[in-house]
């Protein structure tokens, strides 16, 4: 009973973050979907496509079900950050949407305790940080981290938070102003306290 509960709540939570990934891109130009918007390169669009490189290969060849869609070797990752040129938006949506239903099937159908071997992953791993619960919440944590980090990138554009769109709330300019210069004279306070 508890490993379906476990298992429901994971999946749900990490359904909610595929789609909170994608809502990131909606109103956005190309350019802005795909432009570097940090010192490393991190781009909308591209954590896109690095999650659905992440879920292609955690729940499949981790558990020896390939994904039907081709994929960069794995150590040859860089190309799995950032759309080139020729890849449209919808070919990514498309990939990452298509790699949710290749996944989906596998968390359906395997166990909880299902073993599973990553690769890139240092031989001496133990076993049960590879099995189907392990990596669901690894993916999970990937997955977390990467909505965050387009959740931080979409508010840099336009100022547009949430984490759907039925909790989004307008942008009031002037409040969101009061607020930063109240955060900004407490750090300035604090810092000259140190000093």
């Amino acid at each position: 009973m508890i490993d379906d509960f476990a298992k429901d709540n994971l999946h749900e939570r990490l359904r909610r973050d595929r789609k909170a990934l994608l809502w990131k891109l909606d109103g956005l130009s190309e350019y802005d979907a795909r432009r570097p918007l940090t010192a490393t390169g991190t781009n909308l669009l591209g954590l896109v496509k690095h999650m659905a490189t992440v879920e292609a290969r955690y729940f499949g060849e981790v558990f020896d079900r390939p994904s039907p869609e081709p994929l960069p070797r794995w150590q040859d990752s860089d190309s799995s950050h950032w759309a080139t040129e020729d890849e449209t938006r919808e070919q990514i949506i498309g990939f990452y949407r298509r790699t949710w239903e290749h996944s989906d099937a596998t968390i359906n159908e395997l166990p909880l305790d299902a073993p599973g071997h990553v690769p890139w992953w240092p031989e001496s791993t133990p076993a049960w940080h590879t099995n189907l619960f392990a990596i669901m919440v690894h993916v999970l944590g990937e997955s977390t981290r990467h909505a965050g980090h387009a959740d931080i990138l979409r508010e840099g554009l336009d100022g547009r938070t949430g984490l759907r769109p039925e909790y989004e709330e307008q942008i009031d300019e002037e409040a969101r102003a009061a607020y930063c210069a109240k955060i900004e004279l407490a750090a300035r306070a604090a810092a000259s306290i140190k000093a």
